[in-house]
């Protein structure tokens, strides 16, 4: 079926199929840079199509290795959709649009339920209702977890990768560390006490403590020049789990009813940050790299160590006082393992041609032990 829509005063919007998922990310796109009422006012008519068309897209990128495509465009589309609510534009923007704001949270429960269809059954259920067993028992998943010591960063990245490689590897990690400071100020927002004071503390850390040429965001673009990575490299190098990977901490970080899967999220991401920038650190030694690129990982091995004590010990522990909060920890720290594996398997498949490790990876829910 094709439609052809109508088009706004400088946009022309394309002709399109309502199964062909790389049109239908096109379209969207287009709006991205419409005022939000312009949006609203011309193509409120045509909600139905694009409704039908993006709930076809979502089933199909749960469908298998066959449709993968699906799932790409399914994250291509809402990557390029965050950015509205990530920068701060120098044009108009879709952002508010109510047309817009349907499609995006069709595209955020169809990622968070495929999430929730890599738990274990049953796992969250047979967690410790005492705050600090909680803890250890959560931690202790994520230590027998094949995310927690992955041969990507133990035995390729220390020992194999050369100078390509980690310009490829800066590039993927950029949807997560390349924002880590903003993450934090967006889940933030409502808290109260040592929660509030944690997460204020890590984020005056990633500022540099008060000196901007200290601040981690800053610290980590260094890492650019050294590679000569440009804006329109970050996209086109993206792939599905590198795009699934940042669009999961945007959304967990912006929505308050997603606040414990937030904080199970990225207090996981802080714990397992260090073991993996030590690897980061040999490799970039061992190809004797500039060494005002390789600051950030340094200075992460030790300040994440921290973090990530503080963030149990503050943010998890005095949270874990309710089924309901200690569910989602729970939920969003193991999603943060079981997306992190899938994707650290892909990049592995990649760097190393001719295994099934992402294929399997699509295919296989990942449980956490």
């Amino acid at each position: 079926m094709e439609t052809q829509l109508p088009s706004t005063d400088n946009h022309t919007v394309p002709t399109i199929r309502r199964t062909d998922a790389a049109a239908l990310v096109e379209e969207v796109s287009s709006w991205l840079t419409v005022d939000a009422d312009e949006i609203d006012a011309k193509f409120l008519g045509e909600r139905s199509r694009v409704v039908e068309a993006v709930g076809e897209m979502n089933s199909a990128a749960v469908a298998g290795p066959d449709r993968a495509d699906a799932h790409y465009h399914q994250q291509l589309l809402l990557s390029r959709i965050y950015q509205t609510v990530m920068q701060i534009p120098d044009q108009p923007t879709a952002e508010g649009s109510v047309l817009l704001h349907e499609v995006t949270r069709m595209l955020e429960n169809a990622t968070l339920a495929a999430e929730d269809a890599h738990l274990e059954p049953g796992l969250l259920e047979s967690a410790p209702t005492e705050p600090k067993q909680f803890l250890s028992w959560l931690k202790q998943l994520v230590r027998k977890h094949r995310a927690f010591k992955h041969p990507y960063y133990t035995d390729f990245i220390n020992r194999e990768a050369q100078r390509e490689d980690l310009r490829t590897y800066v590039i993927q990690e950029s949807l997560i560390d390349g924002r880590f400071d903003d993450f934090l100020a967006m889940m933030q927002i409502g808290t109260a006490g040592a929660s509030k004071m944690e997460i204020a503390g890590n984020y005056w850390d990633e500022m540099g403590n008060g000196d901007p040429e200290a601040v981690h965001t800053h610290l980590f673009n260094k890492i650019y020049e050294v590679f000569d990575v440009r804006t329109e490299d970050l996209e086109a190098a993206m792939t599905t789990t590198d795009l699934h990977s940042g669009n999961l901490a945007v959304l967990l970080c912006r929505y308050r009813h997603l606040y414990p899967e937030a904080v199970g999220f990225l207090g996981m991401t802080e714990w397992l940050a260090p073991d993996r920038f030590r690897n980061v650190v040999r490799a970039w030694e061992r190809l004797g790299l500039p060494e005002v690129g390789i600051t950030y990982h340094r200075l992460h091995i030790t300040i994440d160590s921290q973090h990530a004590a503080g963030w149990f010990h503050n943010v998890v522990i005095p949270s874990a006082d309710t089924a309901y909060m200690r569910r989602g920890i729970a939920r969003g720290a193991l999603w943060r393992a079981n997306s992190s594996a899938r994707h650290l398997d892909e990049r592995l498949d990649l760097a190393r041609p001719g295994t099934d490790r992402a294929a399997a990876a699509e295919r296989t829910p990942v449980a956490a032990g």
